[in-house]
């Protein structure tokens, strides 16, 4: 079967790390796997055996932002024709993350029922939240516009709830797929040397970003005075990283709050925290919630929309969720502190990538 992948870049993000998990296992399971990036950036080491190609149409016309979509459409259908021309039709398309699918929608090449958007993250909160009346309606109707009648695949029930409900789109098909988790080679990985095993510390691995509200996390231990550090996993923009900072001071936390930045692999930093802590507004599925359970790491995350809940639900672990609010999640922090609670790892199963791999490919017989 050949099976192609599209994203816009591989940054260092949740979403680009699945894209790469599947079509990595998806290959080693005897396809042939093809994965198109609409930009250059790529913070990744790129799977062997994957199709790997960027596919960008730079434009220095004063009017470029007018044309982007439909000129980078246009690239990837010529793109997209030559390959299939060369070596076959695909037999599944996914498009991942919404910027992507607002070009992909403008293809003209692309078989639709062959086609199916992969929606990763809560879209009504991630790109309508802070926008109210006609802006909010406008947007959500442009939005809701690309998915209308198309195949869907959510990373959460909750995503997709938020698809049909919220954004009020009626798809043609509809999945939910959870994300994909090497299991062995999260373990292997997170064996490696860390510098802070053997002393005690919680942690957050996320982008410091206003939807992950890191404000809230350091409010939150701040009020819990835990007699531990804080580690911040996660890279930022240079205002939103000074922000945290400057309020990790005015907390009086400063000490105790270790800002580590993007790390290539936080497994053995996440393996030897006593907890994770997720503060999050909402959250499309939650990576490292799994993986930190997968490693033996509990996890407190607030009751946020999105797949934390579900997860949590899932592993036999409701008791770890709190309300949206620092007071809840300071108090749930100091209640588990010093009384982890077991970890289900069979109900981890669940997620492996091999069996997320094929809910996938079985995509092709809806």
């Amino acid at each position: 079967m050949r099976i192609l992948m599209i994203i816009d870049g591989l940054p260092g993000g949740g979403a680009e790390k699945v894209v790469l998990t599947l079509s990595e296992c998806m290959q080693q399971l005897g396809h042939a796997v093809s994965l198109y990036s609409l930009d250059e950036v790529c913070a990744y080491t790129l799977p062997e055996g994957v199709d790997y190609r960027v596919i960008t149409q730079p434009s220095r016309a004063p009017w470029r932002k007018l044309t982007e979509l439909s000129r980078r459409a246009r690239k990837l259908d010529q793109v997209l024709r030559a390959d299939e021309a060369q070596n076959g039709k695909f037999d599944l398309i996914v498009s991942n993350l919404h910027k992507t699918d607002r070009i992909v929608a403008r293809c003209k090449s692309i078989d639709q029922v062959k086609l199916w958007y992969c929606i990763h993250g809560v879209l009504s909160s991630t790109y309508l939240g802070h926008r109210t009346g006609l802006n909010y309606w406008w947007k959500k109707r442009k939005m809701a516009q690309i998915y209308q009648g198309k195949n869907l695949t959510a990373v959460s029930q909750a995503v997709l709830d938020d698809m049909l409900t919220v954004m009020q789109v009626a798809p043609a098909k509809s999945a939910v797929i959870n994300n994909p988790f090497d299991l062995n080679i999260l373990r292997q990985r997170a064996s490696e040397p860390c510098e802070l095993a053997g002393s005690d510390y919680l942690i957050n691995v996320a982008r410091i970003h206003p939807q992950k509200r890191q404000d809230r996390l350091l409010r939150a231990f701040a009020l819990a005075d835990l007699p531990c550090k804080l580690v911040l996993l996660g890279t930022g923009t240079d205002e939103r990283v000074a922000f945290a900072k400057q309020l990790a001071q005015e907390l009086g936390i400063a000490d105790r709050v270790l800002f580590l930045g993007f790390q290539q692999n936080p497994f053995p930093y996440i393996k030897h925290a006593r907890l994770m802590v997720m503060s999050s507004d909402s959250e499309g599925f939650g990576n490292v919630i799994v993986e930190s359970l997968v490693l033996g790491t509990p996890v407190i995350s607030t009751r946020c929309p999105g797949g934390p809940e579900e997860i949590l639900l899932k592993t036999g672990m409701s008791d770890m969720l709190t309300e949206l609010d620092e007071h809840a999640l300071a108090a749930k922090m100091r209640e588990v502190y010093a009384h982890l609670p077991p970890i289900n790892e069979a109900a981890l199963d669940q997620y492996d990538v091999v069996t997320i791999s094929k809910q996938y490919v079985d995509l092709t017989q809806r």
